[in-house]
């Protein structure tokens, strides 16, 4: 595979729209993910393409850039089959208290109305929360 998806980069004090090409590349070892903006360029090989943005973003947060895709969306998270079918590229919109269904199944380098850019610990301080709120 190698394929490249154009994501919005809100933030970093610019202004304007700025944005990132992602890259991805599979190989057997993992998946690899390529982020160009700026003339800059930053690289993450992971398990999955969900951990690689993850990895990223890290790196853009330092430059207060967001993603405006579902994969940086607070209320987005990748769950154990999807992520192994989809080797992390399909990612679940989640609701307090609910278990995700087919329709809540995202791209996560896709964008939409309901894309709520957020760094990266406080997309994992909502999965903990989504967690807790699911009944026993």
């Amino acid at each position: 595979m190698n394929e490249q998806h154009t994501v919005f980069l809100v933030g970093g004090g610019t202004g304007g729209d700025e944005q990132a090409v992602f890259t991805l590349r599979s190989s057997e070892t993992g998946c690899q993910l390529t982020c160009s903006y700026r003339d800059k360029m930053i690289e993450a090989e992971e398990e999955d393409y969900f951990e690689a943005l993850f990895q990223i973003r890290q790196q853009l947060e330092v430059e207060g850039l967001l993603p405006f895709c579902y994969g940086a969306s607070g209320n987005v998270y990748p769950e154990g089959t999807v992520i192994e079918m989809s080797r992390g590229l399909i990612a679940c919109k989640v609701k307090m208290g609910q278990l995700p269904q087919k329709a809540d199944l995202v791209n996560i380098f896709a964008d939409g109305h309901d894309v709520m850019p957020v760094f990266v610990h406080l997309q994992q301080e909502f999965w903990d929360e989504w967690l807790a709120s699911l009944p026993s």
